[in-house]
């Protein structure tokens, strides 16, 4: 790095002809470091907690195991749509009216839809959803009263089994 009493690097008179994006970009850099800018940086000469094997997505792990990201969002959108479709009790306790009830309905059947146009060849589907059989069980909810919610699982109970992963069985390497 450079002294603060150093005048700024013209970065056209550093050798070859650089892309003027380049040379924008290094000069920002460059005077944001004589700044002060990256000083004081949390993590600052801390080693990466890197694994062991090579791993590319090793960045993309750290952070879902760290919570930052939402490990649902990852899943494919047929995923999201059977469990959706699964939880289509609790959403229809909430819904205030039977309108509410066909138009939400009818735009997670279009949800399925453009799924299934987007992925024709895909093994596992989404059921669509008739408006009017969504309506005969917001009805039948209405009827039956409040849901309760159920009870959260105890903490000192036994993990679930871990699944066996579908998606390495094409990739050998």
């Amino acid at each position: 790095m450079s002294t603060p009493s150093e005048p700024p690097v013209d970065p056209r008179n550093l050798g070859p002809m650089m892309d003027p994006d380049v040379a924008r970009v290094e000069s920002a850099i460059e005077a944001a470091a004589r700044r002060g800018d990256f000083d004081d940086l949390p993590g600052a000469g801390k080693p990466l907690d890197l694994p062991d094997s090579h791993d590319p997505d090793w960045w993309v792990n750290q952070r879902i195991a760290s919570g930052d990201i939402d490990s649902e969002a990852l899943l494919p959108v047929v995923v999201l749509l059977r469990k959706e479709f699964e939880r289509r009790e609790g959403t229809l306790a909430a819904l205030p009216d039977e309108k509410a009830v066909r138009e939400y309905a009818a735009d997670f059947t279009e949800r399925v839809h453009q799924d299934r146009r987007a992925n024709p060849f895909q093994k596992m589907l989404a059921p669509a959803w008739d408006p009017q059989d969504a309506v005969r069980q917001w009805q039948a909810l209405r009827a039956a009263g409040p849901v309760v919610p159920s009870a959260p699982t105890p903490p000192d109970s036994a993990p679930p089994a871990r699944r066996r992963r579908w998606w390495r069985l094409g990739r050998r390497g």
